[in-house]
């Protein structure tokens, strides 16, 4: 394969970075600090098709695919991950079940106004008794006829009281027998849609996790999403999808932690001297920069994968499990070098420290991954 990025995609990322640089870097710590993403902003990523950057323009989008929405992830997680968070629950996980299995009235009707950034997204599986193990989830759509009535709770749902437009997934009860889990499209303007707790957390704090309620909603039956009981192995390919947009906010995130540690480190002074030239500086760079390294190359060839049609499962799993565990290790670095100033809350590697936890629980637990990739490596070799 060919590493070289196109034309357009050297465009697509100047654009992007200039966008990051003059719009959301110096509202970064306003947005911590305020706990959500001023509507002026989503509005203007809107205008310029970063929420439908990877789908076809026939549905709306900038026609980029994957290879350009992490492109567009990396150079926006530089200047915010509550921001680049926003877009990956909007765009990976929000929309991307509609264009995988939705029919063409679904595409039209609700991918459309999702790329164009007219309508939001997100994503809701979670619940308290179900999050890894995925199949204990209790939210119900009971067949009644003409229609669904789905009843239930999800939580930590990521743009979930944004949204106009979620995925939900609820076990299907025909006559009173499970009929596994399915998948459905939900308008949040229905009758018995409430948002509950919107949670305080540790990082990411400008995008909004809440709980989400289900009182006896009607869902009209062309909304099931993909095939009736598959909607367990529709979200895993989903999650795919995510799981790659989270490696490229990683991979964002810790290439800003080199470049907010060169610029300390040529500017600050002990000893007599700059700290860059103490050996200690030094190697935690180098180890740095080797992270960043193998974070880049993971998530683009697997971007490729992706856009070549070719199955990326394994892939997205080890992009997931790697990138968000080195991050750890770049930042914590970073915040190494900063010393004091980089543990005061006014230094943005203080917010990308707290920001950068939560990439190893959310889009699946990296212990998840690890199963993953375990049970193909084994499939693959007989077992």
């Amino acid at each position: 394969m060919d590493f070289t990025f196109t034309e357009e995609q050297v465009m697509l990322r100047d654009m992007v970075k200039k966008f990051t640089e003059k719009e959301i870097k110096p509202i970064a710590a306003e947005i911590d600090d305020k706990g959500s993403i001023p509507r002026e902003l989503i509005d203007k990523m809107a205008e310029l098709g970063f929420l439908g950057i990877a789908f076809p323009e026939e549905y709306g989008g900038s026609g980029f695919g994957e290879m350009g929405y992490c492109i567009m992830q990396d150079e926006i997680s530089r200047g915010c991950a509550s921001t680049a968070t926003f877009i990956g629950a909007h765009h990976s996980i929000g929309s991307t079940g509609i264009y995988l299995f939705g029919t063409e009235e679904q595409k039209q009707k609700y991918l459309v106004p999702l790329a164009r950034g007219e309508k939001i997204g997100a994503f809701a599986l979670t619940e308290p008794e179900a999050g890894s193990d995925a199949v204990r989830i209790r939210t119900i759509a009971k067949d009644v006829g003409d229609h669904y009535t789905l009843n239930g709770r999800k939580i930590w749902i990521t743009n979930g009281s944004l949204a106009d437009i979620i995925t939900v997934l609820a076990r299907v009860e025909i006559e009173g027998k499970n009929y596994g889990v399915g998948a459905f499209i939900i308008e949040t303007e229905w009758d018995g849609f409430k948002v509950g707790k919107i949670e305080n957390k540790m990082g990411i704090k400008g995008s909004e996790t809440a709980e989400l309620i289900f009182e006896d909603m009607t869902i009209p039956k062309e909304n099931v999403l993909g095939r009736m009981g598959r909607g367990i192995l529709h979200s895993m390919d989903i999650l795919d999808v995510g799981r790659l947009g989270l490696g490229a906010a990683t991979l964002g995130s810790a290439k800003e932690c080199i470049d907010l540690s060169v610029k300390f480190a040529k500017e600050r002074v002990q000893f007599g001297q700059r700290i860059a030239n103490f050996e200690a500086i030094q190697w935690m760079l180098s180890e740095m920069a080797s992270d960043v390294y193998a974070m880049e190359n993971m998530v683009y060839r697997t971007a490729w994968l992706c856009d070549q049609g070719k199955k990326f499962s394994r892939e997205a799993a080890i992009v997931k499990l790697f990138c968000s565990e080195a991050l750890d290790r770049v930042v914590d670095k970073a915040l190494q070098i900063h010393g004091g100033m980089g543990y005061m809350h006014e230094y943005p590697i203080e917010r990308m420290y707290r920001d950068s936890r939560i990439n190893r629980i959310f889009e699946g637990t990296n212990e998840i991954q690890k199963l993953v990739i375990a049970r193909d490596v084994l499939k693959r070799n007989g077992y």
